[in-house]
């Protein structure tokens, strides 16, 4: 990334706001950290979603083959938030949204791998002590810098952020994807006491802890590590008390289920606290007998709760065609929309 070293004053048009870029910045993450509500979803320029409109100034585009960022975008001096660094002093159009206002404005910090350990077959959940603070709502992520890899790499955190004094852990469970550059150089490459640099917290599918209804967190892959943030979230807010949680895990095949004992840990489980799952392969192989629900975890949730879904307020995470599932069968279901909550990974 090219840059001189200095900040930049950003101007959002027709307004007076503004806000500073540092170099090696991006325009939508220093908004964010400057408390502006820019719009978003992906961070890693996948979606579109954080399109701004050039009106002064020079920018230079971090990832250029971004798929969020069209040809039609590059005539009309659109661009994207999440890849765009400013050159010189900018002014650009931008419509703010109170929804992405942040809870807590992004940081960015540095991460020593502390500890690791094997969850599934392809799931291993890696542990980083943080140079300085990083507060976060249960369910959100961070971007990780990762050494040889072009570009960041957004994961969510499993843990919660209970202890101020403590030094501040992040714990990522992380599904290895097969070829992936991330996840390989994670699993293969990342030795115990490396460091990398961390920066967040992003992502809007936080526990809303003013929402007293019962709560369905969904998890397929490495969707389990939000939901579990989530959940032990819940658990530790004595102000959702009241509130009663059921965690769905979606598999592939019975190997591939967990966050059971996670869940059994934490203070009301089997109480308030419910776990099942899900798989959508159940061959007859001799190592697991499978007397769990069979089919995808949309249409089990479905079964399981019916119309009550209509009264809960639902997470999820998963892969994208999971996720594509499950908010077809919650509109089917007429399922209000500001009751459903997830963040888009690509």
């Amino acid at each position: 990334m090219h840059s001189n070293g200095h900040a930049h004053r950003i101007t959002l048009a027709a307004s007076d706001r503004t806000f500073e870029c540092d170099a090696g910045d991006v325009m939508l993450r220093s908004a964010l950290r400057a408390g502006i509500a820019f719009p978003y979803e992906c961070n890693v320029g996948a979606c579109g979603n954080c399109k701004f409109e050039l009106i002064e100034g020079e920018v230079d585009v971090v990832w250029p083959d971004a798929p969020g960022w069209t040809a039609k975008d590059r005539e009309r001096r659109r661009y994207l938030g999440c890849q765009s660094a400013p050159r010189s002093d900018c002014t650009i159009k931008m419509r703010p949204s109170a929804h992405y206002a942040p809870r807590h404005a992004p940081r960015r910090v540095t991460g020593t791998l502390t500890e690791r350990r094997a969850i599934t077959h392809d799931i291993e959940e890696f542990r980083f002590t943080l140079s300085g603070d990083m507060p976060f709502e249960p369910g959100q992520y961070a971007l990780l810098t990762l050494p040889g890899v072009q570009g960041q790499r957004a994961y969510s955190m499993s843990n919660i952020a209970d202890n101020v004094d403590a030094p501040r852990e992040l714990h990522f469970q992380v599904r290895r994807v097969p070829n992936g550059q991330g996840t390989g150089v994670l699993f293969d490459a990342l030795d115990i006491g490396t460091r990398i640099g961390i920066d967040g917290p992003y992502g809007m599918a936080y526990l809303r802890r003013d929402v007293k209804r019962d709560i369905l967190c969904i998890a397929g892959g490495s969707g389990l590590a939000p939901m579990i943030s989530i959940a032990r979230g819940v658990a530790a807010d004595a102000s959702l008390d009241g509130v009663r949680l059921h965690f769905l895990y979606g598999g592939r095949t019975p190997r591939d289920v967990c966050g059971r004992d996670m869940l059994e840990e934490l203070p009301g489980w089997a109480e308030r606290l419910h776990f099942q799952a899900a798989v959508s392969d159940v061959m007859p192989d001799s190592e697991t007998t499978w007397d769990g629900h069979v089919g995808f975890v949309h249409t089990v949730a479905e079964t399981l709760f019916g119309e009550n879904l209509r009264d809960m307020e639902i997470y999820f995470a998963g892969p994208p065609a999971m996720g594509t599932a499950i908010q077809r069968a919650l509109i089917a279901l007429k399922v209000p929309f500001e009751q459903v909550h997830f963040d888009q990974f690509y």
